[in-house]
Formats: C-alpha cells, structure tokens, sequence
C-alpha cells in the first residue's frame, strides 16, 4: 500500500514508538521529522530504564507504554547481532506490529523509495552479475527490508559464515590476509579458525589506540604479521581521527594540513592512513577483509592496482552508508571483471552485517 516505511509512518492512524536511545534513535527521529512524522514515546529493554529522558521523552517499558496505548507501531532504532536480543526483538514482533527503519551508519542518503528509484539501473546491473541465486535472493530480501521495515524480509535471508567461507572463500593454508579494521583481533581469530592456524603473512591495521592495544595483545607475538596503527584510504597521508564512537570511529576525511590543529576535540587526533596499493606493491595479497567504517570506496580505490593484479578473495562490508550495496561491488566488478560476486546476510537486525564475498 505503501512505497516504503516513511510514508506508512507519515500517514498511520496508531502511536509510533521509538525502541532504541542510541545514534541510531537520533537519527531516525531526525528523519521523522523531516518528514512530519511524531512519535509518542522512547522504548528501552526492561533492564535500561532508569527513569532517563531521551531527546525530551522520558524513556519508558514496553509494558508502561502499552497502559497508555494498546496498538503501537514499534520502530527498531538501535542495532544488535546477539541471538538474544535478535530473539526478543522477534518475540515482540509476535505480539505487536514491529518495524525497522533504515539509517545509514554513514551518510545522508535514506535508503527509501526515491533513492531506490534513482538508483534502479545500478541495482539491476548488480542483480546482473551476482553468481548465484542466494546472493540474488539477499539482494532482494534487503531491498525489500530497507525500504518497509519488515522483518521477515531480513530473517528469511540470514546465514551463517560458516557458509559463505566454506563454500565461497575456502580459504588455504597458505593465505597473505590483510585484515582492514582487525579491532581487537576477532577477524584474525576467525581467519585462524577457517585456516587452521595457517598461513603465509597476516597484515593488520586498526586506527583506534586503545583498540590497537587491544590488537597487539592478542596478535603481537605472532609469527609473519604485522599490525599497524593507521587507517586505511585512497592514498597516503595524514587526516583526522574521530574515535568518539568506540567501534565505529571512523575517519573523517580532512587532511591535517586543511583543518590547522588535528585535535581539536579530546575525541578526534592526526592519524597517518595508507593504502592498499604501497602495502602490496612489492608482495603478493590473497585474502582481503574490509570492515573500515565507511571508508570502504576509498580503500577500494587505493587498492585498485593489488585487487586487479592478484585477485584476493574479498570480504567486504556493504552496510554502512546506503550506496554501498550497489556501488562497491560495481567498483570491484570495473576493476577485476573475473570475479565471482556473492551477498551474505549474517544474523543482524537491522542489516549491519551484510557482506560482499568475491573470488
């Protein structure tokens, strides 16, 4: 009846709910707010309220809710990869309408039916060349979630990793891995666990300092890998850190020579970035794993040379900003035609864990 999840909302005749006092709360109520849409209420889990206000609510229990309004509209606004979590998000949903809407991690763009439409060429070119009907099904079960809300949408197209590295990646005991975003080292733990422990070189940079910490704890001591302190980009140089969002901190793209004092904020400083191109210019890379915060087609860009002369197998983040799902893989595609394209979607609500496996 509806085009996408925003126009339902606009013109619904029950309470909206806002589940969620995150980011992502802050960025879907600013959205409804363009689009004239006015939620009743905040909704946090049982054990986060605390009598706390969000954003002028005063954020309350499903439970308290529910004596005041007995038919609400719930919005998804937070994000949560536990089965737990994901299990009582479906628990709800069996009970009352529950729907999720799409941010971007990063960027303006709002996945909804304008930006769909406008995009229509690249999405049916990337159904083009994707390599099986998995990914096809992901692509459309994503497209479908992004732009309603709903969750079997999402759910219905869930699996494993285990899937995609054994019957996509299959990874050898020989692997040169370069790891984008190795945060505290679970990606290395996991590249460890498909290869049984072995390898040729493991290369890894994290651009977070307590993080990279983290990092050299745990991988320090191994043998042939290197661990960096950097970020990764389109070029060498040096740009501005923001690392006041723990995990996701992210680059923010401005030269230091362009912003006069790097750290201007206790929360941002000067980080040195490389790319993927100086890594490997002199040495062979078989395996690439990106999950860099939205700097992916930067990355991808510094690494056009490597990823067009060797080939890696890829595992690519495509959640965090709207454009990623078409754009990244059409760049992959321009750069290395020879590749087979693959979409997984990992147990995540909303759909921050979909990823482009190549090889």
């Amino acid at each position: 009846m509806y085009r996408d999840i925003w126009e339902r909302l606009h013109f619904a005749d029950r309470p909206v709910i806002i589940y969620g006092t995150g980011n992502g709360a802050d960025k879907v109520l600013n959205e409804m707010a363009k689009k004239s849409i006015s939620p009743v209420g905040i909704m946090a889990s049982d054990g986060f309220v605390r009598g706390q206000s969000f954003r002028g609510y005063t954020v309350k229990s499903l439970s308290e809710h529910l004596k005041e309004f007995s038919d609400p509209i719930i919005i998804i606004a937070f994000g949560s990869q536990r089965s737990d979590v994901i299990d009582n998000i479906l628990e709800i949903a069996g009970k009352h309408t529950v729907l999720c809407a799409d941010v971007p991690v990063y960027g303006d763009n709002i996945f909804d039916a304008e930006f769909c439409d406008g995009h229509y060429t690249e999405l049916e070119k990337l159904r083009g060349i994707l390599a099986d009907d998995h990914s096809r099904r992901v692509l459309d079960g994503v497209l479908d979630f992004r732009l309603h809300g709903e969750l079997p949408s999402l759910t219905g197209i869930f699996s494993d990793k285990d899937e995609a590295f054994e019957n996509i990646l299959r990874l050898g005991d020989n692997e040169s891995y370069l790891d984008l975003g190795a945060y505290r080292g679970d990606t290395i733990e996991e590249f460890l666990r498909y290869t049984c422990g072995k390898y040729s070189h493991i290369t890894a940079l994290e651009p977070d300092v307590k993080t990279y910490r983290k990092l050299c704890e745990y991988a320090g001591s191994f043998q042939r890998t290197q661990l960096f302190n950097m970020g990764i980009w389109s070029q060498d140089d040096d740009l501005i850190f923001n690392s006041a969002l723990g995990r996701g901190s992210s680059i923010d793209g401005f030269a230091v020579s362009s912003e006069g004092a790097a750290c201007r904020r206790n929360d941002t400083r000067a980080l040195a970035v490389t790319c993927i191109d100086t890594l490997y210019k002199r040495r062979r890379l078989t395996y690439l794993k990106m999950d860099v915060e939205g700097a992916e087609e930067r990355a991808i860009l510094g690494g056009a040379m490597v990823i067009a002369r060797d080939k890696p197998k890829l595992n690519i983040a495509l959640y965090h900003r709207s454009e990623d799902i078409f754009k990244l893989p059409l760049m992959i595609h321009t750069i290395q035609p020879d590749y087979r394209l693959y979409l997984r979607q990992h147990p995540h609500i909303p759909d921050w864990d979909l990823n482009l496996y190549a090889k």
